[in-house]
């Protein structure tokens, strides 16, 4: 069976959900278009095994969405969108199956831009690369976003810790890093080196012993993150960890991290503002590898990444002052901010 792409019905507000499959390849994936109105529509592709279709559109449609918004934000002159494939990416994933991903991105026209996401490595990317002009992320190009997406967080963190804290330095601050793939890693990193007293926690016991043994890390299990008192949580797992019951029972001042999504539905960010909890809206923090990725699909150097990369923290701070003038939410503040944006003229990033 040679690949066939299939429009399925899409939310409102939404552009485009496109159905990919090719059987012979093992590729069952979904292609969402949140919005081009400031450019063709960019973000990664993750690999995941979802109990459902609907699961994976319901995931999909939630990261296009945000990828509209934190491409907005951070300047990139790129809309929102995202790919997900259905699937184990430790048992199911094949270069096969990465090249006809590749061949379906090429089908849609320039219209998305894709980069590797969860369980998706510049490596597999390559493959798809064999088979179109839109897959970056590439090793020997922008490679490997997730240095970029950790460095993006952590001075978004520090700017946090200046308005909560009175200052950026985290010398004996608690800090939890939830998950440690390679953002949370890096990010852990950098948390350390900076003088806090790091917390880490993580479904891959492996990863938590390395955070533990090279980085002097307090480990936890993950069903105890909310029960330890902290300062700073830096959730860098898969979204949605933030619910009533998980906002409630939070002991930490702010809240920074690089997952995405991580508000179980929009008002989690009343009941932490309630609690005097400061939330960093993730996909204002999070822009780091998208901001990578951009310089690829644009053709800019690392002069004008690390540009974009400090105008994230910039971001913040303005972010942060309007919320604190206005008692607004920062994730009210944050949105208004991105709507005025896709309400003007296109320009060139």
């Amino acid at each position: 069976m040679a690949l066939t792409l299939t429009d399925l019905q899409r939310p409102e507000g939404f552009e485009r959900l496109v159905l990919a499959e090719d059987a012979e390849a093992g590729l069952t994936a979904l292609i969402c278009l949140h919005s081009t109105a400031l450019g063709p529509a960019a973000g990664g592709c993750r690999m995941w095994p979802y109990a459902s279709r609907e699961a994976a559109i319901h995931d999909v449609t939630r990261l296009a969405r945000g990828m509209t918004y934190k491409n907005a934000m951070a300047g990139l002159g790129l809309g929102g969108g995202k790919a997900v494939i259905i699937g184990d990416a430790r048992r199911d994933k094949t270069p096969a199956m990465m090249r006809a991903f590749g061949r379906a991105v090429e089908a849609l026209k320039g219209s998305y831009w894709t980069a590797e996401d969860v369980g998706i490595s510049p490596e597999d990317m390559a493959h798809a690369a064999t088979e179109t002009r839109h897959a970056v992320g590439l090793a020997g190009a922008s490679g490997d976003p997730s240095p970029w997406t950790a460095e993006g967080v952590f001075r978004c963190l520090r700017v946090g810790a200046t308005r909560v804290f009175g200052a950026d330095d985290l010398a004996g601050k608690r800090v939890l890093v939830q998950g440690l793939g390679h953002v949370g890693l890096s990010l852990a990193e950098k948390v350390a080196s900076a003088g806090a007293r790091l917390m880490v926690t993580d479904i891959n016991e492996a990863a938590m012993t390395e955070a533990a043994t090279r980085l002097g890390a307090a480990v936890c299990a993950p069903d105890q993150v909310f029960a330890q008192q902290m300062d700073i949580f830096a959730p860098c797992a898969l979204g949605g960890v933030l619910t009533a019951e998980t906002a409630g029972a939070l002991g930490a001042r702010l809240v920074c991290g690089a997952a995405n999504n991580q508000l179980a539905s929009p008002d989690v960010a009343a009941l932490l503002a309630a609690r005097g909890i400061t939330y960093l809206p993730d996909y204002v923090v999070n822009a780091g590898g998208i901001i990578s990725v951009a310089s690829e699909i644009h053709g800019h150097s690392d002069a004008w990444r690390l540009e974009r990369l400090c105008a994230i923290a910039g971001r913040v701070s303005e972010m942060l002052a309007e919320a604190a003038a206005t008692g607004r939410e920062t994730t009210a503040v944050a949105d208004g901010m991105v709507e005025q944006m896709l309400a003007l003229p296109r320009r060139a990033a």
